[in-house]
């Protein structure tokens, strides 16, 4: 059968061979046994659901078997033989341009290049599923195959329940991921209701098909080093010469050494997994690969009396680093950690004193000794991390759970009032109040035509509209002007595309909708072909994270998530060619509820009132809820979106003077 052919079929009648467990692709751990023998025969029938009466006595067989040995139903089985990347969406069988771009995006997500787990289906964070088993992927492309603009896709973390009556100016799919009653959010919750079947993790772009590699994040990482650098900087110096130590090159955490590279730094970043180091490296994301720290000691050193700008991978456990280099006086200028710890007894972080394979196995079948290990790791880390910080170091929590699940630990992570933390999250110090209160986020787009021709057009067009806007920028946003115009303006030579033809900048609500309707512009014209627009859900408006997205919230409201619900609800009725809500990306299940869209331009009158009408909600929602917090950046941002659109009327604050309680 043709490509078109097979993703028409969707789960074939036929039982297709079974495949060999392949060894040479980067596997998700095995996960715990938590579920009781009645819990295992109920997921096994679950998973039955999708097929033929015929065919379940011998699947239930091999299903229990993936369940016994991997913790989880992935039906391998199933697994298409085609190649599994981003084609040009003409490419796609169906009726629908907007459901061929989702195909696009889904089969971006699991490309091989671009997913951490490609065969069970898990884009990044070690969590972030895609689907929770190969049958969902393929009814999903099928459904997509046959869908009208007169439908809509209801997708409940992971499966697709169907297709409904809709209408054109309707979402063309409505994903929801892993929306517990919120007294089941616990950790182990997930575990026994992934296991069963029935819910999943889809972090913040995996499950709603808009990861686009590490790039979806290195600009966001670019910012957040050159504004830590600037933190620290003495008479305007930049970052030559300076060392920045974190970890984590899995997922989407090879950002971090690019990113140090675009900013100017030394980078080192750990990674305990040989196959990441490999895949890192051999993408160009990291320059040089260390597998003894005496040699990362001596290599560093000289870095640091040339100036040299280099991005170091060290094969090994970033504790042994933070450990090795206070015992020898080696400064660090800035530290973070970009370990996936809001997973973190499967998988999300490695414990100082255990090998992968160690570490793989433990956690599977001794897991309270692993939750011990990685405790006792945490300890260790962060009072290292402190012994550096008396020195002088700035170090920053980077919204992966690592201060929550360190004073969780019991590290010396409190500050005196014991209330907040000693460090404050990156959020907190930098991208909240110089970034999100004025409304700039990761606004991010893919050419459908998967043609880098396409991708250079598109970011000559971003960098044309971000100049003539600098032009009468107020002088409170002028250098987040600058940074993003020396972003795109270097975007190609430091060759960030892994996947799809993609491209992410940071930028204000008048920029996404200017840059938007100029990509509209051409497309009408015929310069370039259809424009699929998205964010990371780690924005302004579109995330309610207490400890990363709203940590800069300080009326109280931040445990709150009425900001991220009325996004998507908002986004769906204004325009967007999908939605997506979730519990749990970023930070762990139960600590968040983000919500992101896509939305697909094809130049047509009704694509450009729909890009203005949904880019303006989306980023305005969360400045006026910012605004409504006292953030002072956010009240100067929504009066100026006040001025621009004669509609909106937003409730400002009224200031209150402390003096009025000193009696």
């Amino acid at each position: 059968m043709t490509f078109q052919e097979q993703i028409s079929v969707g789960i074939p009648a036929e039982l297709p061979a079974s495949k060999p467990y392949d060894t040479s692709v980067n596997h998700a751990p095995k996960r715990k046994q938590i579920l009781s023998p009645d819990e295992k025969k109920l997921a096994i029938k679950n998973a039955l659901r999708y097929f033929e009466p015929r065919h379940h006595k011998e699947l239930a067989a091999e299903f229990s078997n993936e369940l016994e040995t991997y913790g989880r139903i992935y039906m391998y089985r199933f697994r298409p033989d085609y190649e599994m990347k981003a084609r040009p969406f003409s490419e796609y069988p169906g009726k629908s341009d907007q459901a061929k771009a989702i195909m696009l995006m889904i089969q971006n997500n699991l490309d091989y290049a671009v997913a951490q787990h490609p065969h069970e289906l898990i884009t990044y964070g070690g969590n972030g599923a895609v689907f929770q088993n190969w049958a969902q992927y393929l009814l999903t492309m099928k459904y997509l195959s046959e869908m009208t603009n007169e439908q809509t896709l209801a997708m409940y973390s992971g499966h697709p329940m169907g297709l409904f009556p809709s209408h054109a100016n309707a979402p063309r799919v409505v994903v929801t991921n892993g929306m517990m009653i919120p007294n089941y959010s616990a950790p182990d919750d997930w575990e026994k209701f992934n296991a069963l079947g029935v819910t999943q993790y889809g972090q913040m772009t995996a499950g709603s098909y808009m990861y686009i590699g590490p790039q979806g994040i290195v600009h966001g990482t670019t910012i957040t080093v050159m504004n830590a650098g600037r933190k620290i900087s003495k008479n305007g110096e930049g970052l030559e010469g300076k060392v920045f130590v974190t970890s984590g090159l899995g997922g989407m955490s090879g950002a971090q050494p690019k990113a140090g590279n675009i900013a100017g730094c030394i980078t080192i970043c750990t990674e305990i997994n040989p196959k990441a180091v490999h895949t890192r490296h051999s993408q160009g994301w990291v320059d040089e690969v260390l597998t003894d720290i005496d040699s990362l000691i001596e290599r560093v050193q000289k870095a640091k009396q040339t100036k040299e700008t280099v991005s170091l991978a060290y094969l090994g456990n970033v504790v042994d680093v933070w450990e090795k280099f206070a015992d020898k006086d080696i400064f660090i200028d800035l530290g973070s950690d970009q370990t996936s710890l809001h997973n973190p007894w499967a998988g999300g972080y490695y414990p100082v004193g255990l090998s992968l394979e160690e570490s793989n196995a433990m956690m599977a079948s001794e897991p309270e000794k692993f939750k011990e290990k990685v405790q006792e790791s945490l300890r260790r880390q962060v009072s290292a991390i402190n012994r550096h910080t008396a020195k002088g170091t700035y170090f920053f929590d980077y919204g992966n759970a690592f201060l929550l699940e360190s004073s969780r630990a019991g590290a010396d992570v409190m500050a005196k009032n014991n209330i907040d933390f000693r460090y404050p999250s990156y959020v907190q110090d930098i991208l909240g109040p110089m970034c999100f209160d004025y409304g700039f986020g990761p606004f991010r787009w893919v050419c459908a035509s998967c043609d880098p021709e396409d991708l250079a057009k598109t970011d000559a067009i971003a960098l044309s509209v971000l100049e003539q806007m600098a032009k009468s920028a107020p002088v409170e946003i002028r250098q987040q002007m600058e940074d993003n115009i020396k972003w795109i303006s270097s975007a190609r030579e430091n060759k960030l595309v892994v996947g799809s033809q993609a491209r992410i900048l940071y930028a204000d609500a008048q920029g996404r909708i200017n840059i938007a309707k100029a990509f509209n512009d051409a497309i009408a014209k015929g310069e370039i072909q259809n424009v699929i627009l998205g964010r990371d859900h780690h924005d302004v408006s579109g995330t309610d994270s207490p400890y990363r997205e709203t940590s800069n919230i300080y009326d109280g409201s931040r445990f709150t998530a009425d900001m991220a619900i009325q996004n998507v609800i908002g986004d769906s009725f204004r325009g967007a060619t999908w939605v997506s809500i979730h519990n749990g990306g970023g930070v762990g299940w139960g600590e968040v509820i983000n919500g992101g869209f896509g939305m697909v331009l094809d130049g047509s009158e009704e694509s450009g009132k729909r890009l203005k009408s949904m880019l303006f909600w989306d980023v305005n929602n969360g400045i006026s809820r910012r605004s409504w917090a006292r953030n002072d950046g956010a009240v100067f941002a929504i009066k100026q979106a006040m001025q621009s659109e004669p509609l909106l009327r937003v409730t400002i604050p009224n200031e209150v003077d402390d003096a009025i309680f000193t009696n």
